[in-house]
């Protein structure tokens, strides 16, 4: 099972990045967990789409060929970062051929609070739901705070929540089978 992974954050010591890290290494047997790097991508234009930047089509052919996604995102603003909205535009494009159609979709997040993730999630499953997803609905995982999960080499030791993400797992892989 191939499954992509992206975080909504860009940032070097993301807890999302972390999070997914986590999670890849939680995978069971026959599960392949890539982190893609959304790093690289220019700002969505539609003029570019003639010419799709190598990042953006690196990105867009590993979902193409990808089983199933998950996406871990912060909250900015109460909605998710504008580098996500990005990645998932450019995946997207253009019209009639969105690689992410069709695709099962976990969604993540943790943040410093208890519900840090919860209104960014709810905008990302909008998004993804239109773009013909399948998202996963539950487990809902809006984890947090940050600092009580992982340790200071950003490895995730909170027990519940490594049982709560292999369940989560479990759910996307039955989608994706």
């Amino acid at each position: 099972m191939n499954i992509v992974a992206i975080s909504g954050s860009l940032r070097k010591d993301s807890f999302n990045t972390m999070l997914l890290r986590s999670l890849s290494e939680l995978a069971p047997a026959g599960v392949d967990i890539t982190i893609a790097d959304i790093s690289a991508l220019p700002l969505y234009d539609q003029d570019a789409e003639a010419a799709f930047p190598a990042a953006a089509q690196a990105l867009k052919d590993a979902i193409a060929a990808a089983d199933g996604v998950i996406i871990a995102t912060p909250e900015y603003n109460r909605s998710i970062p504008g580098v996500l909205k990005n990645a998932i535009d450019w995946v997207s494009r253009p019209y009639g051929q969105n690689s992410f159609a069709g695709k099962p979709v976990l969604t993540m997040g943790v943040s410093v609070g208890k519900l840090g993730t919860a209104l960014a999630q709810a905008h990302l499953k909008e998004i993804m739901v239109y773009l013909d997803t399948r998202v996963v609905g539950q487990p809902e995982l809006y984890l947090g705070p940050a600092h009580e999960l992982f340790d200071a080499s950003g490895n995730l030791t909170e027990e519940s929540t490594k049982d709560l993400l292999v369940k989560a797992l479990g759910v996307l892989a039955e989608r994706i089978a």
